[in-house]
């Protein structure tokens, strides 16, 4: 393999919202470089990057794949990354590694809450953007409306490097700001072109542009904007150079036209990329920690190697695939590194260099640059490896909490092993799932970043683990609690031949606030009963609330009073006293005005403006409390609260009500009283549910 100089790398993540064109992009970037000898498609299952099983049956996006080409003597190595947010972690790790973000928006459907999302986490990673607004061959592509919604959003620096000359389905043709030039594409998906200077209207444009732009580069830089009031503007080697300091510096946002299925537009792109895009040099020194604490810095002309793992996945033919990046030094196959998270050693096997599922061996992979390894022992996503001697850890990326839960039903008895060990497996790769075993309500509750993103969880285990499983409806935990008063006088008494059994308890209970727990006191006068017995008694009514009495639910929010009772001399003991607190509660719980509580979920959805209307009145069916709406560029943001029973795959409703431009968040906020007739049907739902238990269990 060809070795890069750093400055010669562009390592950037392909980002945007779902369906905008991101993955044609890649692939026409690779036929114009001629590293594949012919466009793939979407529909076909043919795209380099988009090769795993569900990517093809989906026909989207589902996993970042790395890819890596030759352009003008720059290497790019180029992260695709999927549209929906339900897998934004691939997302963010490529944007962890990239050096700069390529935006991509849809020139019909203008910016989607996705884009707003990665534009978001890109400027949390300190790197620059470029936007391609792509899908200039559509029916109703208008790139001045999403000129204008990226300028509103991102400020005035987006600036058009290009302009759509005849957009629609016949588009071929742009006028490059940078030349002066009106570019004509072939038709062929070669992207191959002919230029000719700008002539017309379209010379009285682009000579506009080229001012405003020379402009927006002076102000880039005090040195710059002395010498254009000085001489009155930028000699043409002043103001190249100054285009790769302003993007930077993000004082000059390029935007972009293309039509990736067709190839039209992206040479120019990939042009600019290799001129003017951020290489490892633009930054050279990153932040680690040491192994006392201590931040030290990591810098790219480093002797020691250092390197950040920002993907992992497991491969039917390779074990586990490591994908990294170079931060100090050179990684090289034999290699011992140490896992400064894990705190173990590692020896580097048989080094890639990836496009798509296509790998090449190398023996080094110096600074700046990325790569893959395979068989790892012990080290996952957001690990750092290092000089042993020289221990080091890296930044990770902080990835969002799960939203959205179902529960995994085991089809075949004895595997639960396997589908930990799978589960436990999927986690290293993907942290952004989070399974438990719910002991409360038994069951094993897998949680997402949605639902598609659930589903192909579910299709991983099977396929990979070879396990038999499928998603169900989680169940909800909900609480049981009094509103009023209650009391009882429960005798237990039982006589077998020999020594018998003998307890008499009297409680008092009486409800507490909402949130403050079971209290058990005991307020006990007289010799009516031994103190040594107040301990089973409070084990016995703790028993009965964690059972719960009216659906099997655990039991908060009161206050027990055991005040009286009786004992006999010979036949009392633990377990007698245990079993009359244990009756004595569920008695008094029952003439206390029982009722069910439910969880209430803060939630927060982020939609376009002309959705509002769905949108709350899907929220008011399912008896959502709105608690406020905000306004944030061209989105509305509502926050309510609504009960959990109400969301269960609430994802998917919202996609549809929005078109696929919805999404949302959500989490536990408090509980409250449940509606009278949906108290009732949970009883009887928990009643028949008890009854198939029993009626298995014999």
């Amino acid at each position: 393999m060809k070795a890069y100089l750093p400055a010669d790398i562009r390592n950037f993540a392909i980002v945007g919202h779902a369906s905008c064109g991101k993955t044609m992009l890649s692939e026409a970037m690779l036929h114009c470089a001629k590293a594949t000898s012919r466009m793939g498609r979407i529909a076909n299952g043919s795209t380099v990057s988009d090769y795993h099983v569900s990517e093809k049956q989906r026909q989207i996006s589902v996993s970042a794949s790395l890819m890596h080409l030759e352009w003008q003597g720059k290497k790019f190595n180029i992260i695709d990354t999927p549209g929906y947010l339900d897998f934004i972690s691939e997302g963010l790790g490529a944007l962890r590694v990239g050096d700069f973000a390529l935006v991509v928006m849809d020139a019909v459907d203008g910016m989607g809450v996705g884009t707003d999302r990665v534009w978001n986490y890109a400027t949390q990673y300190e790197i620059p953007k470029i936007i391609v607004v792509n899908g200039m061959d559509r029916e109703n592509a208008d790139f001045d409306k999403v000129l204008k919604q990226a300028q509103e959003r991102f400020g005035r620096h987006v600036f058009p490097l290009n302009l759509p000359v005849n957009p629609g389905p016949k588009f071929n043709q742009v006028l490059d700001v940078l030349r002066n030039e009106v570019v004509t594409y072939a038709t062929d998906d070669s992207g191959k072109y002919q230029e000719v200077p700008a002539a017309g209207d379209w010379e009285a444009r682009v000579k506009e542009l080229h001012r405003e732009l020379i402009e927006h580069i002076a102000e880039s830089d005090d040195t710059l904007m002395n010498k254009y009031f000085e001489d009155g503007g930028l000699s043409e080697e002043e103001f190249r150079k100054g285009i790769h300091a302003a993007v930077q510096r993000e004082l000059f946002i390029p935007i972009f036209c293309t039509s990736a299925e067709r190839n039209i537009g992206v040479a120019r792109l990939m042009d600019f990329i290799a001129k003017y895009g951020s290489s490892p040099v633009d930054r050279a020194t990153v932040k680690a920690i040491d192994a006392s604490g201590a931040e030290v810095e990591v810098k790219l002309n480093g002797q020691e190697p250092v390197c950040y793992i920002f993907k992992t996945m497991s491969e039917a033919h390779f074990g586990e695939l490591s994908f990294f990046r170079v931060y100090s030094g050179h990684i090289h196959t034999g290699t011992d590194l140490f896992n400064s998270d894990r705190k173990v050693n590692e020896r580097i096997g048989q080094i890639y260099q990836l496009v798509g599922q296509q790998r090449t061996i190398t023996d080094d992979i110096g600074p700046g640059d990325i790569g893959a390894v395979v068989k790892l022992k012990d080290t996952h996503t957001g690990n750092t490896l290092c000089n042993p001697k020289h221990p080091v850890t890296l930044s990770k990326v902080v990835y969002p909490q799960p939203n959205i839960n179902a529960s995994l039903i085991a089809k075949v008895k004895g595997e639960e092993d396997k589908i930990a060990s799978g589960l436990n497996a999927l986690h290293e790769e993907d942290p952004t799932f989070l399974w438990h075993v719910d002991g409360e309500l038994h069951q094993t509750v897998i949680s997402a970043q949605g639902e598609l993103h659930l589903e192909l969880i579910a299709d991983r285990l099977r396929r990979r683990h070879n396990v038999h499983v499928e998603l169900g409806e989680p169940r909800i935990a909900y609480r049981e609690t009094i509103k009023g008063r209650g009391e009882s006088k429960y005798r237990h008494k039982k006589q077998t031949g020999g020594s018998g059994q003998f307890a008499e308890v009297w409680m008092r209970i009486e409800p507490k606030p909402r949130d403050t727990g079971v209290e058990f006191t005991q307020s006990l006068v007289g010799q009516n009963v031994d103190r040594v017995f107040v301990p089973s008694v409070e084990k016995g009514v703790q028993q009965a609330c964690t059972e719960g009495i009216l659906a099997g639910y655990r039991v908060v929010d009161l206050k027990i009073d055991f005040y009286d009772g009786k004992m006999h001399p010979v036949d009392s003991k633990d377990i007698a006293f245990q079993i009359a607190g244990y009756f004595a509660f569920k008695e008094a719980f029952s003439t206390a005005h029982a009722c069910l509580l439910e969880p209430i979920q803060s939630v927060e959805i982020r939609i376009p403006d002309e959705y509002m209307g769905k949108v709350m009145g899907d929220l008011s069916s399912r008896r959502g409390k709105i608690q406020g709406i905000e306004v944030d560029g061209h989105f509305q943001v509502i926050k309510a609260q609504v009960p959990a029973r109400e969301l269960y795959r609430y994802s998917s409703t919202l996609r549809s009500l929005t078109g696929g431009s919805g999404v949302h968040s959500e989490g536990f906020n408090h509980y409250e009283e449940m509606p009278r007739e949906l108290e009732q049907r949970t009883i009887e739902e928990a009643k028949k549910r008890r009854a198939g238990v029993e009626a298995n269990g014999r």
